[in-house]
Order: structure tokens, then sequence, then C-alpha cells
């Protein structure tokens, strides 16, 4: 065999080995692509669940977290225990001692705070939010009998509509205090009085002379 046949099978045997391998490479890329395809098929539906997860999660934010804390939502919540005022229009004071806007009628039927004027912001503030808080602390079943609340020498006094004065003192233990004026107020053998001083709920102390006690509600 001459050398120059000798070459060209070389050379023939060289690019049938690069064919090849050509081939090789063409056939791993599309396998690959195939590969990537199918695995897109899979991904998208997992990324699709997940898209939709996320919506359903700020939808439950949206209209069930934020809902609840709509100003319609906390308004629910509010107790009103006194007003401002004592005429056609007050304004009424909640339970921590936030101005809740004005009101008529029946609305305005609420112990009367000893403000000639609203106070600047929106809530009551010093001697007068202690005494909402002692409101806010009254049992329901004396509730309908408070007129009014007043900060005397002794600190808040509390006016019952028959002319008592319940004398808190402060705010301190006003649940107990409470029970101890309605225990005295409940006392069948007190048929007169001007005061129940309980600054000590332990020991209440009384002024049985002046106004007649409330009638059992």
């Amino acid at each position: 065999m001459s050398a120059e046949r000798a070459s060209e099978i070389a050379g023939d045997d060289e690019r049938e080995r690069a064919k090849r391998e050509r081939c090789v490479v063409i056939g791993r890329g599309k396998k690959a692509r195939r590969k990537s395809r199918r695995d897109g098929r899979r991904i998208r539906p997992i990324a699709l669940a997940v898209v939709a997860l996320a919506v359903v999660a700020v939808a439950v934010y949206w209209f069930g977290l934020r809902g609840s804390s709509t100003p319609e939502a906390d308004a629910q919540q509010v107790r009103v225990v006194a007003q401002i005022g004592n005429g056609k229009r007050v304004v009424l004071v909640s339970d921590d001692g936030t101005l809740l806007g004005s009101a008529t009628g029946k609305k305005a039927d609420q112990p009367v705070l000893p403000l000639k004027k609203l106070p600047p912001g929106k809530r009551v503030r010093g001697h007068v939010l202690e005494e909402v808080r002692i409101l806010a602390a009254a049992p329901k079943a004396l509730r309908p009998y408070i007129a009014a609340t007043k900060w005397g020498k002794t600190g808040a006094e509390v006016e019952l509509t028959p002319g008592i004065f319940i004398r808190f003192g402060d705010q301190s233990e006003a649940v107990r205090k409470w029970k101890s004026a309605a225990a005295v107020l409940a006392d069948p053998s007190v048929t007169l009085l001007s005061y129940v001083d309980v600054h000590a709920p332990t020991r209440p102390d009384v002024g049985e002379e002046g106004h007649e006690l409330p009638p059992p509600n």
C-alpha cells in the first residue's frame, strides 16, 4: 500500500470518528432538551400551585385578619361608660378614655364626667381618665344608678342617682372597691346614706344620713 493511500484511509477514519463524536454530542443535546422539557412540564404545575397558595394566603390576610381590625370591628368591642356634657348633644367616652363622637337621645344617658369642654386630642387624661376606669369597673347591676363623677378632696367620687357618693380615692382596686360599696348598699340594715368611703375596700366607711338607697335592680 502506498503512503498516499494509507494517508487517505487515515483521513477517512478521522472524519468518521469526528462524525460519530458529533452524533454523540447532538444526541446528548437532544436528550438534554427532552429532559428539560419534561422537567419543565413537571415544574409548571408545582409553580402554579405555589402561586395559587400565595393568592389564597393574601386573600385570607386581606379579608380575614385585616378585616378583623377595621374601625367597624374595633367599634363593636368598645364599651361606652361616660359622657362629656349634659344636654341635647353630648360626647361619648369609651372604657379606655377615647372620645367616640357626639350622641343624642337615649345614647346620651351615660354618667357625666366633670368637664366643661372637650379635652385636646382624642382621649381624656389625668384624674378624669381615672374616673373613666372606675366607671368601667362598675358592676352591671349598679350602672343604671350612676349619675356622674367628680374629683373631690379625697380623690375620685362617683355619684349615684339618689345623691349618694361613693368615694374611691383613686382607680386602684376599683373592682374590689365596687364590690365593697355594693355590699353596703345591699345591707338591709342601712336605709339612709350620704356616702360610702371605699378607700380601704375591706373596711368601708359610711355616712348614714341624707339619702335613701336605690331600689333593688
